[in-house]
């Protein structure tokens, strides 16, 4: 069965930076996921980075993000792949995010936003399956 992960619950109030609670992914099968960032609120003269962190052990999530998810300023849903099949020690991954507000509004950036991941078949045409090696046409 697919797994299906709410790195950041939907309608979540973002106001600060932050990272989001570490999920296993050691059961996925095919360690490909498609990510949708959802903004549903915000402020105008601020900007939003997600970016998504592995780690072998849920403690260490190293120095470098896996995705970064490009910049949001405005409401509206982004998606990206994030393929981790050639990365096998990666058995946790949770999400950081980082607000930033210019301007003369009030001084706390806010976004309303949800962030799921969905697994979704190999990306590579020779990545093997659980039914055998994907077909090359």
């Amino acid at each position: 069965m697919p797994l299906n992960l709410s790195l950041i619950p939907s309608g979540s109030k973002l106001e600060s930076n932050g990272d989001g609670q570490s999920f296993d992914i050691s059961t996925s099968e095919t360690r490909t996921f498609l990510c949708e960032l959802s903004v549903t609120d915000q402020l105008e003269q601020e900007s939003l980075e997600v970016s998504l962190w592995g780690s072998a052990d849920g403690q260490d999530f190293g120095k470098r993000p896996y995705l970064k998810i490009l910049q949001q300023f405005y409401r509206g849903t982004t998606k990206m792949v994030l393929d981790l099949s050639l990365r096998p020690k990666v058995r946790f991954l949770r999400a950081h995010w980082e607000l930033n507000r210019w301007g003369r509004v009030a001084p706390t950036p806010m976004f309303v936003v949800g962030l799921t991941l969905t697994e979704i078949p190999p990306m590579s045409q020779n990545t093997p399956t659980k039914r055998g090696v994907v077909a090359v046409s």
